[in-house]
């Protein structure tokens, strides 16, 4: 009889301690997931665009083309810095409303 009572009181620390770890790990990944959230928000809502996948894909997707243009500038480079430069403003153009 007394080494059930002492097996229940360890199998219950241990389901407080899991339950406390995974307490702090979800509080912890809602918070980043939470931020991540409102900084897509305050991008998009200070560029003027839609948060939607598509359009998060193609900030990018554009963010890329400009550096690849600045790069070949950089590189001496004068027409592929000249076309990349322009499909980077050009897909940022459709973006901003």
């Amino acid at each position: 009889m007394r080494t059930e009572g002492f097996f229940e009181w360890i199998g219950r620390i241990v389901g407080t301690v899991i339950r406390f770890v995974v307490d702090l790990l979800s509080g912890v990944l809602d918070g980043i997931g939470q931020a991540i959230n409102d900084f897509l928000n305050g991008l998009a809502r200070a560029i003027g665009m839609d948060v939607s996948f598509f359009s998060l894909f193609f900030l990018i997707i554009g963010l890329v083309l400009l550096y690849a243009g600045i790069r070949a500038f950089m590189r001496k480079s004068i027409i592929s810095g000249l076309v990349l430069t322009f499909l980077g403003l050009v897909v940022m153009s459709w973006l901003i409303a």
